[in-house]
Order: C-alpha cells, then sequence, then structure tokens
C-alpha cells in the first residue's frame, strides 16, 4: 500500500471525525460529553483505539501479506475496475454485503456481541466504535477490504469509498444535521443521523441497519421513517466494564 492509499484511508476519517467533535463540543448539547461515566469514556476510548484503529490496520495489513505469499503475483492487480469501479465497489457492492452483516449481528446468536454497541445513550461520535474489542473480526469490512486492495487493479478508488463510508459512519452517530436543502438533497439517498437513531432506539430497536444506503432497507422491509426522533436511545445491559470489552455473554 502506497503512502498516499494510506492518506485517503486515514486522513478523511479523521479530519471528519475532528470536525464532528468540534461541532459537538460547540453545541447545546457539549454538557453531554463532560458528563460521561468514566467507564463509558474508558469503553469508548478503548474501542476507537484498539476496535476501530488497530484491529482494522493490523487485520488489513496481514491479510495483505497472507495473499501475497499464497497467491501467484499475477493475481494482484488481476481485477479491472479503475477508479471509479473501485469506489462504488466499496460504496454500493461492500455495503449491500454489510446490510446483511449488520442483521446477523441483530440475530439471536450473534446478538450478545453486538449489544454493546447499543448501550449507546446519546449519540456522539466517540461512540461510533464502542462494541466488544474483538467484534471487528465479525463485520464484513476487514476482510473484504483486504482481499479487494489485493485484486483491483487501482486501490485508489476502494480506499477512497472506504474512507468515505467511514466518515459517513462518524456522521450518522453524530447530531451534526446539515442544512435543511442539503438534507433534503441527501435524504432519499443515504442514512442521516435522525434515521440511524431510531436504530438505536431504547424501547425498541428498529431497522435501518445499512450503513450508506437506504435503498437495502426499503427493499427488503428493514426501512422506518420519522421526521421525530425517538425519546430515548440505548438498551440497558448490566455488565461490568471489562465483561463490556471482552465477554459480554450472559
Amino acid at each position: 500500500m502506497t503512502f498516499p492509499e494510506m492518506l485517503v484511508k486515514l486522513i478523511i476519517p479523521v479530519v471528519f471525525g475532528l470536525l464532528l467533535l468540534w461541532t459537538l463540543i460547540g453545541s447545546k448539547r457539549r454538557a453531554h460529553v463532560f458528563s460521561k461515566s468514566w467507564q463509558d469514556w474508558a469503553l469508548d476510548i478503548a474501542n476507537l483505539s484498539v476496535q476501530g484503529t488497530l484491529v482494522p490496520w493490523l487485520q488489513t495489513g496481514l491479510l495483505f501479506l497472507l495473499y501475497q505469499q499464497c497467491f501467484p503475483q499475477s493475481a494482484r492487480h488481476c481485477l479491472p475496475l479503475g477508479l471509479v469501479g473501485g469506489f462504488f465497489l466499496n460504496f454500493i457492492f461492500v455495503d449491500y454485503v454489510y446490510y446483511w452483516n449488520h442483521r446477523l449481528l441483530h440475530s439471536q446468536r450473534l446478538w450478545p456481541t453486538h449489544k454493546v454497541h447499543h448501550t449507546v445513550t446519546d449519540m456522539d461520535v466517540f461512540a461510533t466504535s464502542r462494541n466488544t474489542l474483538w467484534t471487528s473480526f465479525l463485520i464484513c469490512y476487514l476482510w473484504l477490504n483486504s482481499i479487494f486492495l489485493f485484486l483491483l487493479d487501482r486501490p485508489e478508488g476502494y480506499l477512497l469509498g472506504a474512507a468515505v463510508s467511514a466518515s459517513l459512519d462518524l456522521w450518522k452517530h453524530s447530531t451534526l444535521h446539515p442544512w435543511p436543502w442539503l438534507e433534503r438533497c441527501l435524504s432519499p439517498l443515504l442514512i442521516l443521523p435522525r434515521d440511524h437513531a431510531w436504530h438505536h432506539g431504547r424501547d425498541e430497536l428498529y431497522g435501518n441497519y445499512g450503513a450508506n444506503l437506504k435503498i437495502w432497507d426499503q427493499i427488503h422491509g428493514t426501512w422506518h421513517h420519522s421526521e421525530e426522533a425517538p425519546s430515548a436511545l440505548g438498551v440497558e445491559e448490566p455488565l461490568s466494564l471489562a465483561r463490556k470489552l471482552l465477554w459480554p455473554f450472559p
């Protein structure tokens, strides 16, 4: 992976996250940021560092090196999609795979591995990666990213799609709403923060499983739309900090 590719992968989500953080702290809801318990801070910071940053880089990098050793050199860059094709491969195809991946995480068998993420009671960018530390291994992004980076002829486009998806993930876990005219333009296509908030509802976990595009939920009957925000967020989960980080099973 070249240095420019690494910049595309890293800088866009970081800059976007800092902008959202600045907006959050400067908003009327800044009291929420400074009133979080130390356990919530520890959970969010540990996950942003390990599950949200360290594990994706290590897993993607190690798998990429493994493919280099196991597959012939002719297999590398053998998928000729170009920059634009690589971008849409990530932004559309991987997004659809993630939709089903996310639905599976809400199944009875896998729910314990995902429920820690739903303990968020106030949406903020700090909680974007809140989860059990090893949950990344159950999410399709890391496995698909490494194989497509190996196969694509121009992986920069795919990386840009991944960076945009990561930035949108930060946004939809925030309270930042676009200007009304921009929201009207984006709403038919993208899942907005208000839409994802309903996925985190306390009284009932609604659908809205997609990451980028709302069409997958609309096609499969899991879309929930409301002009209002849910009255409360977050499921109650009386686990210790250690169990939330390492072993959330009953």
